[in-house]
C-alpha cells in the first residue's frame, strides 16, 4: 500500500498498478527522504514551500505528490507506461490537484521546452541504464532545471554515483571493483547527501 505520509493529504492512499513495471518508493524511504530534505543543514521548509517540482519517472507520482502535500505549489510528471499513467492521473484527481499538476506521457529524455524551471527534481529510473545523467542533461537543455535546483536520485545501492560530484571530481569505481577511475557522467552537481535503503541508494545533489 502506498500513501501520502504528511501534510495536507496525510494518509491519502495512492493507486499503484499491478506488476513489477512500476516500483513505488516505499513509505519508510520517502519518510526518511523528506525528513532529510526538511532538516539537513542545506535543507529546510523553503525547499518545498511554493516549489515547482518535477517527477521524471513518475509511476504513481508518490514523490511529487508528497512534496505537494508538504507545501509545493505545482508539479510536472513524466511517465510512459499506460498502467502507471492511469494510476498517476487517478492519484492526482483523488488529491484534488488537477490544476496544480501537468502530466507528460512521453520519454523524459526527450522533453518539450519548459514553461517554467523546477527547483526540486525527483529521478527514480530503471536501475543500471545510465538514465539519471542523460535525463538531467536533456531537461537542462530544455529549460526545466532552475539554477541551484536540488535533484533526488534513486539508483541501485551497488551502482556508482549517477553524476560527477563537483566537490570530488575524480570518480572511482564502486567498492570491490578494480580498475581505472570511471569516466565522468554527462551531468554534474555537488553531492549533498546519500543514504542506502536495502537494495536502493538515494543521493541528493545541488545542480
Amino acid at each position: 500500500m502506498v500513501r501520502i505520509i504528511a501534510g495536507a493529504r496525510k494518509g491519502r492512499i495512492l493507486t499503484a498498478p499491478a506488476g513489477a513495471t512500476t516500483r513505488p518508493t516505499a513509505d519508510r524511504v520517502r519518510q526518511a527522504l523528506f525528513d532529510m530534505l526538511l532538516h539537513a543543514p542545506w535543507g529546510g521548509p523553503s525547499l518545498l514551500t511554493g516549489a515547482h517540482v518535477l517527477d521524471a519517472f513518475a509511476g504513481t507520482g508518490a514523490l511529487a505528490l508528497e512534496a505537494l502535500s508538504r507545501g509545493a505549489s505545482s508539479a510536472s510528471f513524466f511517465e510512459t507506461d499506460r498502467a502507471a499513467l492511469c494510476a498517476l492521473r487517478s492519484n492526482i484527481a483523488g488529491c484534488g490537484w488537477k490544476e496544480s499538476c501537468s502530466v507528460f506521457p512521453r520519454d523524459v529524455t526527450k522533453p518539450p521546452r519548459a514553461r517554467s524551471a523546477c527547483s526540486l527534481i525527483f529521478v527514480d529510473p530503471p536501475y543500471r541504464q545510465g538514465l539519471p545523467a542523460r535525463t538531467l542533461a536533456a531537461l537542462a537543455t530544455q529549460g526545466w532545471i532552475a539554477n541551484g535546483a536540488l535533484a533526488v536520485i534513486e539508483t541501485a545501492a551497488d551502482e556508482a554515483l549517477p553524476l560527477t560530484d563537483l566537490s570530488n571530481p575524480s570518480p572511482t569505481p564502486p567498492d570491490g571493483v578494480k580498475g581505472e577511475p570511471l569516466p565522468p557522467p554527462a551531468y554534474a552537481g555537488v553531492l549533498l547527501a546519500e543514504r542506502k535503503h536495502g537494495a536502493a541508494r538515494l543521493s541528493v545533489w545541488r545542480l
